[in-house]
């Protein structure tokens, strides 16, 4: 008993350290900000590796997910529900759901991932005590620029993914349900509310500000040279998508609840 209760401490002790960390690192990222328009490069360079190179990857991402959606909820229908409901039902569940959640975990194990491993390397290298030597606030640096492209690319990215989806889905529903164009999109459009689509795109921002964030954290705090690289971009995976999946929860319950 008393070696749980000690196990218990450490662990919190461990919890708390980690929430002051991660505290005083949006605190930096605050600070940096008004540094953004001489910085605009390194965040541009950063929207372009966080936003655009991701977009083949969510396309193919979004486009499945709508084609999936629309068998799952045909499925679902069979005997209680009329197909001509396929699209309100199926568009609702990608522009709340299923668009902004996927793209984040896809986003969590790409560039979450890539910057744990990125700053973790060059952590145990001791570039980042180089930036210092330098007056070079690593904060400013590193972080702030990758927070921003995150914040700002994965709504678009959401935005994407949603489009791809909603095709994907009228796809399905058109070539295998015999659903035509005007049974489809005027049933998405009976249930339609602007708040759908702007709750997702609020969860989007969220999504990526938590993954930037871990991604930098974990990779600013990795020690062990290349094995601790390699935990390291696990541990950023594992931590975003968990993190996605609650504020998800969150949100849904603060936004649509």
């Amino acid at each position: 008993m008393k070696k749980f209760i000690e196990w218990i401490l450490i662990k919190f002790d461990f919890f708390f350290s980690e929430i002051g960390r991660i505290s005083f690192l949006i605190l930096g990222i605050l600070k940096s900000l008004p540094r953004i328009f001489k910085d605009r490069q390194l965040i541009l360079n950063q929207m372009l590796y966080i936003g655009v190179n991701s977009i083949p990857l969510i396309t193919i991402i979004g486009f499945f997910t709508g084609a999936i959606s629309t068998w799952q909820a045909a499925y679902q229908f069979q005997g209680f529900i009329p197909l001509t409901y396929l699209g309100s039902a199926v568009t609702k569940a990608i522009f709340i759901e299923l668009g902004p959640v996927l793209t984040a975990i896809v986003l969590a194990g790409r560039v979450g991932a890539s910057i744990a491993a990125e700053i973790g390397t060059m952590k145990v290298t001791e570039q980042v005590d180089a930036l210092e030597s330098l007056a070079i606030n690593p904060i400013r640096y590193l972080v702030m620029p990758r927070f921003l492209a995150a914040v700002v690319m994965l709504p678009v990215l959401t935005i994407i993914a949603n489009f791809v989806a909603v095709m994907g889905a009228f796809g399905v529903a058109y070539f295998f349900h015999d659903v035509s164009y005007e049974i489809f999109f005027n049933s998405a459009r009976r249930v339609f509310e602007t708040k759908d689509i702007t709750g997702g795109l609020i969860k989007a921002i969220f999504f990526g500000a938590s993954t930037s964030i871990i991604g930098c954290h974990v990779g600013l705090n990795a020690l062990g040279g290349a094995q601790g690289v390699g935990n390291a971009t696990i541990r950023a995976f594992v931590l975003a998508a968990a993190m996605t999946l609650i504020l998800d929860y969150v949100l849904w319950t603060t936004l649509f609840g």
